[in-house]
């Protein structure tokens, strides 16, 4: 792999790596906590995330229990679910809160399916963005006399050739997360 992209590496990881906490937050008709990871709670007078003020646990595959460490915060964490309209139910036992997860009809899924398609389409021009920057840096050493006119279609190439590797794994993110949603 040539510099160019090495230098990059970094950035080009993150966008996939955000692609695939981008769409664990989907809920697919099955209890995931990572639904919740989006969700901060105003406790303490600053927005805590609810993982870092309660025990998130699955209790069965349609439902969830969130138990916060301190009572004092169990309103503020109830108020801050309930806000967050994940179109889940919200429901106080007193000493904890479950989460019930609704059966998914087909219209929702099919939402969930086009939100995951614009999710990977972000992700797509994240790729294309940091592509572009490794190519006008690619050329720019070609113009400056820093590499051969070879050198510079052969890093190319690379590039190319990775960007592809990358949307394809971005592809079967994707489809594995549509198979997850559409799965009844």
């Amino acid at each position: 792999m040539n510099t160019y992209i090495q230098n990059q590496q970094a950035d080009l990881t993150n966008a996939l790596d955000h692609f695939k906490k981008d769409i664990a937050t989907l809920r697919t008709g099955r209890a995931n906590p990572a639904m919740l990871d989006g969700i901060t709670v105003e406790a303490y007078g600053v927005h805590t995330p609810l993982n870092g003020l309660a025990n998130i646990a699955v209790a069965d595959s349609r439902s969830m229990t969130i138990t916060p460490w301190d009572r004092n915060v169990f309103k503020d964490l109830e108020k801050a679910l309930v806000e967050a309209n994940l179109g889940v139910g919200v429901v106080n036992e007193g000493d904890k809160i479950r989460i019930t997860i609704p059966a998914m009809t087909e219209e929702n899924r099919r939402d969930l399916v086009k939100k995951t398609n614009e999710k990977m389409e972000k992700a797509r021009i994240s790729l294309r963005q940091i592509r572009d920057e490794i190519k006008t840096a690619i050329e720019a050493a070609e113009d400056s006399k820093e590499i051969a006119e070879d050198d510079k279609f052969r890093f190319l190439k690379e590039l190319d050739e990775e960007i592809t590797r990358l949307s394809e794994e971005l592809k079967g993110l994707r489809d594995k997360k549509e198979k997850e949603i559409m799965e009844i």
